[in-house]
C-alpha cells in the first residue's frame, strides 16, 4: 500500500487588529522600572498595564467599524461648490433629504442653536425670546415657549433634559418641558456659554468680562475670573483639555482655566475685535475671524498662525465638525472648507446662500452630515457630506440610547466627573511622576524668585511734600484765625517791640 502524500498545513496569517494601536496610546509611557519605592512601583505598573488594554481593545473593536465617510466628488470641470441642496435633496436617499429642511421664524431672530453630545436634539433660541427645544430627526417637539426678554445664547447640559439660556440679566436653567428650575444671580448680561461635559460646568462671559463657572451638580460656584479685556462676545472650548478660548475686542485670544486667575496663554491674532473662534477635536488647530476681514488657521500646540484666508464680509460665525471640515458663515453665505486647517485650499468644498437672511450662527451635528444654521428668519438644516464622524462610541455619546441607557450615563458620568483643578494645556501630564527630588524643586522655586526679585525695578521713594503744601504749613494755616492764650502773648510782645 502506498502512502498517501499530504501537503502540511498553511500558515494562515491572522490580523489581530494591533496594527493601529498607536493610535490610541494617548502620550509616552511612564518608566516605572527604575522606581525604588514597591508600593508606587506597584501602582505605576497597574495603571500603565490598564491603559495598554485600554488601547488594544479600541484598537481590535475598529475591525467592527464598517461605516465610511464619503464625500462629495465631481466630474470634468464641474465644481463640488456648485451643487445646492435642492440638486443633493434630488438625488439622494429618502432618510438624507428628509435632513434638509428650514424652519422660517422671521419674527423672533436671529437665531442661536446647539446640539446635543449625540447629535439627536436640537435647541434653538430667537434673540426676542423664543425658545424651541425637539428631536430634529422624528420631528418629536419638547417645548415651546416665549420667555417675552432678549435670548442672548442657549446651550444643552449634560443630556437632553436640561439646558441653560442666555437672558436679559441672568442666566436660566430649564428642563425638557420648558419649566424654569434655576436662576443664577451671580451669571449677569451674559453673552456666551459653554458646557463642560466632562466637569459639569457650565461657563458663561458676558459685558462685564467676567468668566465664571458653575458647577452644575452641587450648584456651587467654582470660579469668577476677571479677563480685565472688557465686554466678551465670544468664547469656546478646546475639547481636548477643557480649556476657554475667549475672543476680545482688542483683537486677542485668551486661553483660561478655573484654577489660574490670569490667563494660561494670550495671543494677539488680529488688527481688530474678534468675531468668532473654533478649535476642532484634536485640540491642535484653532481657526478665528476678526473684524479686519481675516480668517486664521492656528497652530496651538506652538501658537503660531498656519494659513490665512479672506472674507468678502467678516465671519460671524466658525464651526469645525468632527472629521475636520470647517464652516464659515458670512452675511448670508455659508462656506464649507475640506482639509483647510493643514493645507491652503484654493476653493471652497461647498456653498449655501441664505438668501435674505444674516447668517448668525453655524452649528456642525456631531455623527451626522448636517450643518445647522441660525440666521435672522430661523432655522435652516443642509447636507454636508462627509462631515459627521460615521463610527460612533455608545460609552461617549450614542445617538440611540434609551431612557434607560440615558440614566445610566448619567450615573456614570457623575461617579466619573474630573474635577475643576484637572483643567490644563497638558492633561497628559496628570499621573505622571516627576523626575526631580523635593529638593530639586525647592532649590529651582529659590532661584525663580531671586530672579524675578532681581528683575523687578527697585521702588521709588514716595514724595515728601515741601513748601507751602507740607502737612504743618497746612496745619498751621488752619490755625491762623484761631486766638489763645498763645497767639495773645504773641500779638502782644510783637506790639512791645514795634
Amino acid at each position: 500500500m502506498t502512502p498517501i502524500e499530504t501537503n502540511p498545513p498553511t500558515q494562515l496569517s491572522v490580523s489581530n487588529g494591533l496594527e493601529n494601536e498607536d493610535k490610541y496610546t494617548r502620550g509616552t509611557p511612564t518608566r516605572y522600572k527604575k522606581i525604588t519605592d514597591k508600593k508606587l512601583k506597584t501602582k505605576i505598573q497597574k495603571q500603565e498595564d490598564r491603559i495598554k488594554e485600554a488601547a488594544q481593545a479600541a484598537a481590535r473593536n475598529e475591525l467592527l467599524l464598517v461605516e465610511e465617510a464619503g464625500f462629495l466628488e465631481s466630474e470634468g470641470i464641474e465644481k463640488t461648490y456648485n451643487y445646492r441642496q435642492e440638486q443633493l435633496a434630488k438625488e439622494t436617499d429618502i432618510n438624507t433629504s428628509k435632513k434638509i429642511f428650514s424652519l422660517d421664524l422671521p419674527d423672533f431672530g436671529p437665531y442661536a442653536i446647539d446640539y446635543t453630545r449625540n447629535g439627536r436634539h436640537l435647541l434653538m433660541g430667537g434673540q426676542k425670546g423664543h425658545l424651541a427645544a425637539f428631536d430634529w430627526q422624528t420631528g418629536k417637539l419638547h417645548f415651546e415657549t416665549h420667555v417675552k426678554e432678549t435670548v442672548r445664547d442657549v446651550s444643552w447640559l449634560h443630556n437632553e433634559t436640561m439646558l441653560a439660556v442666555a437672558q436679559k440679566k441672568y442666566v436660566y436653567i430649564y428642563d425638557h418641558t420648558g419649566l424654569e428650575v434655576h436662576r443664577l444671580k451671580n451669571h449677569i448680561e451674559v453673552n456666551k456659554l459653554e458646557f463642560l461635559p466632562y466637569h459639569f460646568l457650565l461657563a458663561s462671559v458676558g459685558n462685564a468680562g467676567y468668566l465664571k463657572y458653575q458647577d452644575t451638580s452641587t450648584g456651587q460656584l467654582v470660579a469668577e475670573l476677571r479677563t480685565r479685556l472688557g465686554p466678551c462676545k465670544t468664547m469656546t472650548q478646546n475639547p481636548w483639555n477643557a480649556v476657554l478660548h475667549l475672543g476680545h475686542s482688542n483683537g486677542t485670544v485668551t486661553l483660561w482655566a478655573p484654577t489660574m486667575s490670569t490667563p494660561l496663554v494670550k495671543m494677539l491674532c488680529h488688527k481688530g475685535p474678534v468675531q468668532a473662534i473654533a478649535v476642532d477635536n484634536s485640540g491642535r488647530y484653532m481657526a478665528t475671524s476678526g473684524l479686519d476681514g481675516q480668517m486664521k488657521i492656528w497652530d496651538v500646540r506652538k501658537y503660531d498662525v498656519v494659513h490665512e484666508y479672506y472674507t468678502p464680509r467678516p465671519a460671524t460665525s466658525i464651526s469645525i465638525s468632527q472629521r475636520g471640515l470647517l464652516g464659515v458663515g458670512w452675511n448670508t453665505h455659508v462656506t464649507i472648507w475640506k482639509d483647510a486647517l493643514r493645507t491652503k485650499q484654493q476653493s471652497p468644498y461647498m456653498n449655501h446662500l441664505q438668501a435674505g437672511s444674516n447668517v448668525t450662527d453655524v452649528q456642525f451635528c456631531p455623527f451626522e452630515d448636517v450643518l445647522g444654521v441660525g440666521h435672522s428668519k430661523g432655522m435652516s438644516s443642509i447636507v454636508v457630506p462627509g462631515s459627521g464622524e460615521p463610527n460612533f462610541d455608545t460609552m461617549a455619546a450614542n445617538p440611540y440610547q434609551t431612557k434607560k441607557q440615558r440614566q445610566e450615563a448619567e450615573v456614570h458620568g457623575l461617579l466619573d466627573k474630573l474635577q475643576p483643578s484637572m483643567i490644563s494645556l497638558d492633561p497628559t501630564n496628570i499621573g505622571k511622576v516627576t523626575k526631580m527630588t523635593k529638593d530639586d524643586v525647592l532649590k529651582k522655586r529659590a532661584e525663580e524668585a531671586e530672579e524675578k526679585a532681581a528683575s523687578e525695578e527697585p521702588g521709588k521713594d514716595k514724595k515728601r511734600m515741601r513748601g507751602r503744601n507740607s502737612a504743618i504749613k497746612r496745619h498751621l494755616r488752619k490755625r491762623r484765625n484761631i486766638i489763645d492764650e498763645n497767639k495773645v502773648l504773641y500779638l502782644h510782645l510783637t506790639s512791645r517791640k514795634r
